[in-house]
């Protein structure tokens, strides 16, 4: 792992909102960085690597193989977990919520004292 997903690891693991994450799960021919199968969404990391040569193309066919699969793919860059990796929890958590609407498909139900 790389140190931006050593960082979320470490603080996904702890079940921020109650969810479950698993690191390195395998989905078909693919390695998710981080999924959290309660909701089906998948966790990218990404790095500089992303946007070079072929990887572009090769996110894109494997998102799209994901969503065929009904998983939702949330990207972050690499960088905006070395500068806040607290602020990329919250928004994993409001994604797996659906509380943004681009991406609301479901979720678990509100915490206790947030209905």
């Amino acid at each position: 792992m790389t140190l931006p997903e050593v960082l979320l690891w470490q603080a996904l693991r702890g079940r921020p909102a109650a969810l479950r994450f698993r690191r390195q799960h395998p989905a078909g021919r693919y390695i998710l960085d981080f999924y959290c199968p309660a909701v089906r969404l998948c966790i990218e990391v990404d790095g500089e690597v992303h946007g070079r040569g072929n990887q572009p193309a090769w996110d894109k066919e494997r998102d799209a193989w994901l969503r065929s699969q009904s998983v939702r793919v949330l990207r972050i860059p690499a960088g905006e977990v070395l500068r806040d990796v607290e602020a990329c929890v919250l928004h994993i958590v409001r994604v797996a919520r659906g509380d943004y609407p681009s991406t609301a498909c479901g979720g678990p139900p509100p915490l206790p004292g947030e209905e």
